[in-house]
Formats: structure tokens, sequence, C-alpha cells
């Protein structure tokens, strides 16, 4: 018990009395006064008593720990996408440096598939970003000498110099990280219905137990007696069903919850869950796949030598491209000199004509151009995550208040919130505008659901009343939300809304069972009519009660 002992200890140094004080004293004067029966051959000893409390109490941390081991810091994957070296460019030769001893003006070379270290100004000609943890825009960004590139992007294709203009504690991405650990602070001051419970329940145990105490001792002059009658009171009142009563629900929900395709990280996201009357949405890799579709497709000879090409390159629409030639089973036609332009597309050479891939600018047109014919044009569409459509339909029908908040374009968000018939969209946001709209919409008194994948999204999941997170996600934003949708299908987040309210009225009813057994026992104690294991019983049938009437499931 010695977890109950160090908790009450803390809470007595910082002048609070809480629920683990209450264990303790518990504890302590029944396993004290079965010494001293012991000793002084007393007809009883109330051991079993001590073990009993002990024993549910641990079992009511146990299952408290298990809904909580998945939790991790969001605010430590941010800083985990810091660049540990980089490459200073010197008039001499190039020096591998710690990225925490580049100054402003300093000038870093960056390879393809490396993060920027610095926020800084482009020198290099042309290049491919991917900066997605900032806007959360899934395309790469071509960007230009002269262009303002943040810490933490990825260099997708040829190297970039950049002039440092903000390094270390004053980057973008270590600014954003310790917004994010600011709202995870945020997060961490909501108190469930067991805390709300338990800082009116603890002060009044004690009362109670003294006055039984001194009533006895003044009644009857017998310091045994009257020790008696108060360890019995302390053992009936010690919280063991109320500490068991949200625990042994969470855990519960938890299973039913992960057999839905959820799992759930944090176990008051339940009740918080339960208060939602707002759920916003990300876009991209959230509401839709992330990944683009090819529509209008060209013909065969036209789509083989697309999908020939882009084989140099990683971009999303390349991808798509040989997707849609491997589901139509195209052979690929033999290229030569295949090679990727940044910022332009992938050229190479065919029967003797010089083909490229790419923006419609290089190409003069489209997508496609073989030598001087009229090129080809490959149109794609952003494809709807399965289960949005009737996620966002029962939401509605609920009475919920659904929002778009994304960082990609307006005309993109708005054809996806058109398609969901959702009115209310925020677009071209950066990471500090999702949070400066959730804290608005907190202060309103709203209780928002934030659902988002990317990036961008920890800061805005751990401000969030609620938040939920993809299992495609990234780490970090997996690592900010309360709960992770395991599948790809978002059909399940009704489930679990349905489940975390059905899960707050069982928590109610533990509560009203604990309270109504109190108002039972306690008077029993106070007569003098309870010894400390008749209470130890009694204590042990209420928690049991309390345990049976929440695995019998969270429907």
């Amino acid at each position: 018990a010695r977890s109950f002992f160090r908790a009450g200890l803390r809470a007595l140094r910082s002048g609070q009395l809480n629920m683990d004080v209450s264990i303790a004293v518990a504890i302590a004067l029944a396993a004290g006064m079965s010494l001293y029966e012991t000793a002084y051959g007393g007809q009883h000893a109330y051991f079993d008593a001590a073990l009993s409390l002990t024993f549910f109490l641990l079992l009511g941390r146990y299952l408290d720990h298990r809904t909580r081991l998945a939790a991790r810091s969001a605010a430590k994957e941010l800083s985990a996408l810091e660049a540990s070296t980089a490459v200073r460019l010197t008039d001499d030769k190039d020096e591998i440096v710690d990225a925490e001893d580049l100054k402003p003006g300093d000038r870093v070379r960056v390879a393809p598939s490396m993060r920027l270290p610095v926020d800084g100004v482009v020198e290099t000609e042309i290049g491919d970003l991917d900066r997605c943890h900032l806007t959360g825009e899934a395309l790469p960004e071509t960007i230009r000498a002269g262009d303002l590139v943040e810490s933490g992007a990825m260099v997708l294709t040829a190297p970039l110099i950049i002039r440092a203009t903000a390094v270390g504690a004053d980057t973008s991405l270590r600014s954003m990280a310790e917004m994010v650990s600011a709202a995870e602070v945020g997060r961490a001051k909501y108190a469930t219905l067991a805390d709300r419970a338990a800082k009116i329940y603890a002060p009044a145990v004690h009362i109670l137990a003294l006055a039984a105490f001194l009533y006895w001792m003044l009644a009857t002059g017998d310091t045994r007696n009257a020790v008696n009658v108060a360890v019995a009171v302390l053992i009936i009142t010690c919280p063991c069903a109320l500490a068991l009563a949200a625990p042994a629900v969470a855990t519960a929900a938890a299973g039913a919850l992960f057999r839905q395709g959820l799992l759930l990280k944090r176990g008051d996201a339940l009740e918080r869950l339960a208060e939602v009357d707002t759920v916003v949405f990300d876009k991209t890799g959230t509401l839709t796949s992330g990944e683009p579709r090819l529509v209008a497709r060209p013909d065969d000879e036209a789509l083989a030598l697309a999908a020939a090409l882009a084989q140099a390159s990683a971009h999303p629409f390349s991808k798509a491209i040989r997707r849609a030639a491997e589901v139509n089973s195209l052979s690929l036609p033999k290229l030569s000199d295949l090679k990727e332009l940044p910022g332009s597309g992938v050229q190479a050479t065919w029967n003797g004509k010089l083909v490229r891939l790419g923006s419609a600018e290089w190409t003069e047109a489209a997508w496609l151009q073989i030598g001087l014919d009229q090129p080809v044009k490959f149109d794609f569409e952003e494809t709807l995550r399965a289960g949005v459509l009737p996620l966002v339909a029962d939401l509605l029908a609920d009475g919920i208040d659904v929002k778009i908040m994304t960082g990609d374009a307006k005309t993109a968000a708005l054809k996806i919130a058109d398609q969901l018939g959702i009115a209310d969209v925020r677009s071209d946001l950066k990471p500090e505008d999702k949070v400066e709209h959730l804290t608005n919409l907190k202060n309103e008194g709203r209780r928002v659901l934030m659902i988002g994948d990317g990036l961008n999204d920890a800061a805005a999941l751990n401000t969030a009343h609620v938040s939920i997170a993809p299992a495609s996600a990234l780490d970090c934003a997996r690592a900010a939300s309360d709960i992770v949708l395991l599948g790809d299908d978002l059909r399940p987040v009704i489930s679990a809304m349905k489940t975390s309210r059905a899960a707050r009225r069982r928590i109610i009813e533990n509560f009203s069972i604990a309270i109504g057994y109190n108002l039972i026992a306690v008077p029993i104690a106070l007569v003098g009519a309870a010894t400390p294991l008749i209470a130890a019983l009694a204590m042990s049938l209420s928690s049991i009660s309390v345990s049976l009437n929440a695995i019998r499931g969270v429907r």
C-alpha cells in the first residue's frame, strides 16, 4: 500500500485532503489496531480488513493504469523531428556541426530526404519541399530562391542551400512544440467525475471519523472502543467503490471500443467524449485518404507512357498514375535518359522523342507531352475516407455542429465540404490559427472533438476537449490524440460517442451504488454496531457490486 501512503503524504505537504489520505489513514489504523490487539491479547484483529482495502484499491489503480498505457507526449514527438546535425557551408569547406551550434546568417546545405534544421531563406534556384507539418497539404511544394522555409520541412528532390534566419529555440518547429506542450498542460487540468467527488468526499470522511472517535471517547471513556468505531467508520467510508467506479467502467468501455476499432489512450477521454457538442475535422488525410486518384482516364498508350515516366518520381500524382496503370494491367514502355527535374517533372526519351510528365507550365499545356504532339491532360481528385459520409450524416442528425479546419487551399476545402454537406469551412490555416479557433470555441462553452492526422494538427488535437487521430496519422498526431482509430473507416467514431455516453451513465450508476452503500452502512458504524471486520466485508461488497455493474458491458 506504499503508493497510497506516498500520495497521501504529498497531498498533506501541499495542504490538501484527498482520497489517498483517507485510504492511508484507514489502512494504517486497521493494521495498527490489529497489532495492538494481537500484542495485548485482544479478542479481534483486523489484518484482513487492511488487506481487503489494499486489494480493492490496487485493483482500481490497475484498471485505471490499463487505460493510460498508450499515452505519450506529442511535444516530445515533435521535438524528435528536429535535425540534430547540419552541413554548414564555409568559404573553405563544408562542415558537419550540431544544429544547436548554428547561428543566424549561416548557410546550410540540406540533402534530399533530410529535414531543414533552421528557418531561413532559400538560395538554391529551385526544389521540392514537403511542408505538411505546417500546412497539412499532402502535395509537395515547389520552392525557389528567395522563398522562406521552416525547420522540420523535408527536402524531396534536389539539395537545398538555406541561409538561416532563426535557429535553435527560435525556429518554427520549436515554437510549435512549445505550443503543443502548453496545450498538453491545459488538457491535464480536466477534472473527472471521480476527481470532483473526491474533493467533497475526502474532507467529509475525516471529519466523520474524528467526530465518531470524540463522541465515543467522551461518552464511554474507552479509548480502544472509540478507536475501533473510528476505524470502522474510516473503512466503511473508504472510497474503494468510488476508486473503482470510473476505472472499471473505463476498462470495460476500452475493450468495447477496441472491438469497434478504436484504441482508448486516456481514461478520462470517455467522459470528455460524452460531453462533445461540436466536431472539427482536418481535411487532408482525415476526411480524405490523402492520396489523389486519377480520373478522366486517357488511352492505354498514354497512361502506360505516363506510368513509365512516373517511376522516377515520388510525387503523389506520379503514384496515382502508377496505381492506375497497375489496376489496368498495362505493360510499361522502355525509356532512356529518364530523370526528374525538381519543380517541373520528369522527362525521358521514347522512340526518339522527348517525353515529359509534369506541371502545366513545363509541358506548355497539361501533364503528358510526347514530342510536339498535343499534350494529354491527367485530372486528379481527392478520395473521401471510408465511412466519412455516414459519419457526418449521423453527427448532423444528432444535432452536433460540424466544421472543417484545414491548412489546405480554399477551393479544395470547399469541394470536400460540399460533398459532405458541411457549411462551416476554414482554410489556409497555420497550426497556431487552428489553436486560436479552438480556443475561441472553448471560450464560447463549446466541447469540441478534433479529428486530425498531421503534424500541423498536434497542437489543435491537444487544445480540443477530446481528440481522435487515425492510425495512419503521423506519430506526433497519434501521441497528441486521446483515441486512435485503428482502421481506415471513420464510422466507428459515432459508435465511440454512443459508447462514451453509455459509459458516463454507468459511472454515475456506480457512484449511486457507492453513495447508497454509505448512506446505509455509515450510521451502523457510527452507533458502534460494526467492527472493523464487518466494515471491511461491507466495503468489499460495495466494491464487488461496482465492479459487476461495470462489467455488465457498456452499450
